[in-house]
């Protein structure tokens, strides 16, 4: 991308806005040569950073370039490292939060497009959801009036986006990074008024996470997590808590035959997986265990409505899992 020398980046810069002249421009240097080094890349950061004013189409260019450089021009190809992860992540934050909305479009595109990527990158992700929903500012809330303590469908469906891009191609479980910022967000909105959609992918994922604890095969991530049907309004119903577990009955059941006893084979050939893909990222995947789960649930002293779903279910399905969950869903039975 030597052709970013013949622009005039530092007048871009000066103006602070980025006209549609320029992104042709750059497309078109980027269309010949693509970015193949570090410096490149960081013109277009600077020029996002510095450029208060873009046209719409800015923000698919900007990506695109980015994620090529990343996923598809950076070693491993295909793959990104711990190293190209910090990166990324150093020059879009500030003391740990997203700089702009786009900027966590990127890190989604780059979770997605990647075959796979270390747990920090999507860990970073998930954080800045759980900063809007616990402190209600940020640039997912910028121009909403929304309160500390709730979550929107469209942050629950990012969430979402989040965790199937980590999942890769492969057979992974929520881990315990990814499973500890879920319960963060749970405690945070235990107080407001229930979001079904929340509930639903909260309870799937924990499902999820207490099955591969007790040693079961699990299915692609796309498969457990799905969202099977249109969620009621629980406020519409006479029982919240009793509309929130039906909810889940119905939209589980759908993915309750995907999870089977894993076979010797089977458990060694998942080892041999989280081996590579540690190798390939540079970074360690840490499995959620049973001890962990049983701490993290009602942590508080109480519930909260989305836990209440998960043990009802548990209690009602009696899957066969790990001797630690199994006390701890009895006891917590008389709660739900």
């Amino acid at each position: 991308m030597s052709g970013l020398r013949s622009l005039p980046i530092e007048e871009i810069v000066k103006r602070g806005s980025i006209e549609g002249s320029d992104i042709r421009a750059l497309r078109r240097v980027f269309c010949e040569d693509g970015i193949v080094a570090a410096e490149e890349a960081d013109i277009l950061l600077k020029l996002n950073h510095a450029c208060r004013i873009k046209p719409v189409e800015w923000a698919d260019f900007f990506i695109e370039a980015l994620t090529d450089y990343l996923v598809f021009q950076e070693r491993p190809q295909g793959y990104l490292t711990s190293a190209n992860a910090h990166w990324l992540i150093d020059r879009i934050s500030y003391d740990g939060h997203v700089r702009s909305k786009v900027e966590l479009e990127l890190v989604v595109n780059v979770l997605d497009k990647a075959r796979w990527a270390p747990v920090s990158l999507a860990k970073f992700a998930l954080n800045q959801v759980k900063s809007a929903v616990v402190g209600g500012d940020g640039p997912l809330r910028d121009g909403k009036a929304r309160a500390p303590g709730e979550i929107t469908v469209g942050e629950v469906e990012l969430i979402r986006r989040i965790l199937y891009a980590f999942g890769g191609d492969g057979h992974v479980a929520v881990t315990c990074d990814e499973a500890d910022i879920l319960f963060d967000i749970d405690e945070a909105v235990a107080n407001s008024r229930p979001n079904p959609a929340w509930t639903d992918l909260f309870v799937k994922a924990i499902t999820n996470v207490v099955m591969a604890s007790s040693g079961y095969a699990v299915p692609f991530r796309e498969e457990a997590l799905r969202q099977e049907a249109e969620l009621e309004d629980p406020a519409e119903q006479s029982s919240v808590l009793t509309a929130l577990l039906s909810m889940m009955q119905t939209n589980l059941a759908a993915v309750r035959d995907s999870y089977h006893d894993q076979t010797t084979e089977e458990r060694a050939l998942a080892r041999l997986e989280h081996q590579r893909i540690e190798i390939i990222t540079h970074e360690e995947i840490t499995a959620a265990e049973a001890s962990w789960l049983v701490s993290r649930l009602g942590r508080d002293g109480r519930l909260s409505p989305s836990e209440t779903a998960l043990v009802s279910y548990l209690e009602h399905e009696s899957p066969k899992i790990h001797p630690v969950l199994t006390q701890a869903v009895a006891r917590f039975v008389p709660a739900a």
